[in-house]
């Protein structure tokens, strides 16, 4: 086998700062252990997330300085609409500030009491976007998928058969759009394949709901699509990504993902009605119709990601990058989500610290070890980001404790990567040494980004 090397050239670079495990220590300490109150500046491996953290091509950066400041009807907002209408194939497109503004805008108009809105499953943001409306955000992952050590092609399947009971369990009129996200992140990063993505749109046309995808990582899962299912192997992937499209009937998208941009996103859809809804909402909330809180800079940008993620030279390296951590960690014996997904390596905190239990938040445990050890930063996926609690004040888990390590777009060579192997496989051979943390301050949604923590 060839050597995969990164499709690119570095031009500029940026300097990372050494630290100490004591000094480690004392960062942890005053952040209450909790990674999103580490500063940037004190992190030496960033994977706390893929959104937002790409390296840009030459090309964005000279778009950023030919970017039309208009207020309306700027040439860069017409260049960004023909690229997202050229994958999505959809009628009206309406620019965000990220993702997390569509999943607003949308759900203020479709969502609120009564409503279910099914997915296979919801990622924060959009699940707390959902709730906030006041409709209930509704998972149905396949069996498979919420087992980290089963190995399958497209583990982040909509469970057909468990969707379709609850729609005539609960009326399709109370169910205003079904979500696909695509990868599915919460579920390891995991793809969905075009079978069940067709199967999904099919079932729920019989009903008459709409299907949205959450296309965050829709380059990723349609190279996943074209490498492992029957039939696709030799189809161009941008062919792939339009099919997939063209069985959904609109979709948000965080463009800090797939765009490769550090800021933008936007809402694409086919109804006329709706779209309108959304533009006048965007108006009060986000900006004006032709650039919905983006500068023009941020939209050349977006355009132009949104062509270079379609390089199968670039998809290549992006998976194989991702899988090459995943494999080295594997052969140390560190359990995780496998297959390795598109975008992140997972830990699957259960098996690594068994003798944590989910209510001293075995993943959290994790995360800090890792940047104790090693200045990495990563973020639980668990009970800290998705537990919830009951009548009583008993800590309800979800199915999975994961760690999340996010690898970010055309930033880290294998030599970051390497070093990342050897504070893994250090943290896991002193795993028994790792004690559970508990929560001594949070907020009353998307806890993790706020929470304060103790060691027990």
């Amino acid at each position: 086998m060839k050597t995969i090397i990164e499709p690119f050239k570095i031009k500029s670079v940026e300097p990372i700062r050494f630290t100490t495990p004591m000094e480690r220590e004392d960062i942890l300490l005053k952040a209450w252990y909790n990674p999103f109150m580490i500063h940037a500046d004190d992190v030496l491996i960033d994977l706390l997330t893929d959104s937002g953290t790409s390296a840009m091509s030459a090309k964005q950066w000279s778009g950023i300085m030919d970017g039309d400041e208009a207020y309306a009807g700027s040439r860069s907002f017409f260049r960004f609409e023909k690229a997202v209408k050229n994958i999505t194939g959809y009628k009206h497109v309406i620019p965000t500030h990220q993702g997390r503004a569509a999943e607003k805008i949308l759900f203020t108009i479709v969502g609120g009491k009564g409503k279910f809105i099914p997915n296979n499953t919801h990622f924060d943001t959009t699940r707390e976007n959902v709730e906030f409306s006041g409709a209930d955000a509704v998972d149905f992952p396949t069996d498979e998928g919420k087992r980290p050590d089963f190995i399958g092609d497209f583990k982040g399947n909509m469970n057909i058969p468990a969707l379709k009971a609850f729609i005539e369990a609960t009326g399709a009129s109370n169910i205003p759009l079904c979500m696909l996200t695509i990868t599915n992140n919460s579920g390891g990063g995991q793809p969905v394949s075009m079978a069940n993505i067709r199967e999904t749109k099919k079932l729920l046309q019989g009903y008459g709901i709409p299907l949205f995808l959450d296309a965050c990582r829709f380059a990723e899962n349609a190279f996943f699509i074209k490498l492992r299912e029957p039939g696709y192997a030799d189809k161009p992937v941008i062919d792939i990504v339009r099919e997939i499209f063209s069985y959904a009937d609109g979709c948000t998208m965080s463009a800090k993902k797939d765009a490769l941009v550090n800021m933008g996103g936007f809402l694409a859809l086919n109804d006329d009605t709706l779209a309108r809804n959304a533009r006048n909402l965007l108006i009060v909330t986000e900006g004006f119709t032709t650039y919905g809180g983006l500068a023009g800079r941020d939209l050349e940008a977006i355009a132009q990601g949104l062509e270079e993620i379609l390089d199968e030279h670039y998809l290549t390296y992006r998976l194989r990058s991702v899988a090459y951590l995943g494999e080295k960690i594997i052969a140390g014996g560190v359990p995780i989500v496998e297959p390795p997904g598109g975008h992140a390596i997972y830990l699957d905190a259960k098996r690594f610290v068994p003798h944590i239990p989910p209510d001293q938040y075995p993943g959290q445990s994790i995360v800090v070890e890792l940047f104790r050890a090693g200045g990495i930063r990563s973020v639980e996926i668990g009970s800290v980001m998705f537990g919830k609690y009951d009548k009583s004040g008993k800590l309800i888990s979800p199915p999975m404790e994961l760690v999340r390590l996010a690898i970010p777009r055309r930033v880290y060579t294998q030599s970051h990567i390497d070093y990342v192997i050897e504070i893994l496989l250090d943290v896991y051979s002193r795993r028994k040494e790792l004690r559970g943390l508990r929560i001594v301050e949070e907020a009353p949604i998307l806890r993790h980004f706020t929470a304060k923590f103790e060691k027990i």
